[in-house]
């Protein structure tokens, strides 16, 4: 019963592993035979300063990104919570954006950014404010990224936010609000500490898919300009596949996953303990 999977597993996930791993001490460019260069990928990776800015972007994408997610995903699942008319519609409204394709979403996205002729900045103008160089602008191209991603993911929360609001007793309102506590009170005092296993599961999924942020630079800006949405995964793509640099993308990737591994235990922590 469970050899399909565990052939599965040996196929697509075992043996590419143990493949990168191999391929950290090789010298490859898939065309050439391998050379073995024991640890001067390592020494490459420390000295790479445009590895550690494609680190350093994605880290500045996950500071706009994660708060803005999750206070956006719990605003909307605790409207989504009242007994309001149409609620199963709009609940399938707001996770339609999580079942289509990335490609899709950001070629949408980045015709609404356009600096001329986008709908964002034709809105702007007609209000007698100045266009906003969304994706052509350093300052403002990761931000506009972020705010995209938001809005494509943001409903897979809402429906976890949901399951946890759900499951918060209704008698542990009704007491609060017998003994005079204000609304703002029951959500601090109520609401998130009853939610503190969903926002752990929330803040860790928006982490690894924030460290996977690639689709959204790879098509709209490719990572500029001036390399200011060059993500760590999309670094990692152009060593591997346009520069040929197999093995050194395999030691990015291991040294990027014990990355994600630290922030994730970090994150964990102070969520827990808050």
């Amino acid at each position: 019963m469970s050899m399909p999977y565990v052939v599965y597993f040996c196929i697509f996930v075992a043996f590419p592993l143990a493949f990168s791993f191999f391929l950290i001490f090789h010298k490859w460019n898939i065309v050439t035979p391998m050379e073995w260069v024991g640890l001067r990928n390592f020494n490459r990776l420390f000295h790479d300063i445009q590895f550690f800015k494609s680190i350093r972007n994605t880290l500045v994408f996950l500071a706009i990104h994660i708060p803005l997610q999750i206070a956006m995903a719990l605003f909307f699942a605790m409207q989504l919570n009242k007994k309001i008319k149409f609620r199963g519609f709009f609940r399938a409204l707001f996770f339609l954006p999580v079942i289509v394709s990335g490609v899709v979403i950001t070629i949408l996205w980045e015709q609404l950014y356009s600096y001329e002729t986008g709908l964002l900045n034709l809105i702007l103008t007609r209000f007698g404010f100045y266009r906003i160089p969304w994706i052509n602008s350093p300052e403002w191209a990761m931000p506009s990224i972020a705010i995209m991603a938001t809005w494509k993911n943001v409903g897979l929360y809402i429906i976890l936010f949901l399951v946890g609001l759900q499951g918060i007793p209704k008698y542990l309102y009704e007491a609060a609000e017998i003994d005079g506590a204000k609304p703002i009170q029951r959500f601090f005092y109520i609401t998130l500490p009853a939610l503190n296993n969903t926002m752990l599961l929330v803040v860790i999924l928006s982490t690894i898919g924030g460290f996977s942020l690639f689709i959204e630079p790879f098509v709209m800006t490719g990572g500029g300009p001036m390399n200011s949405t060059l993500s760590a995964m999309l670094y990692i793509y152009n060593q591997a596949f346009y520069f040929g640099h197999m093995g050194y993308a395999a030691t990015l990737g291991f040294f990027f996953a014990l990355v994600i591994l630290m922030v994730i235990l970090i994150q964990k922590k102070v969520v827990e303990r808050e």
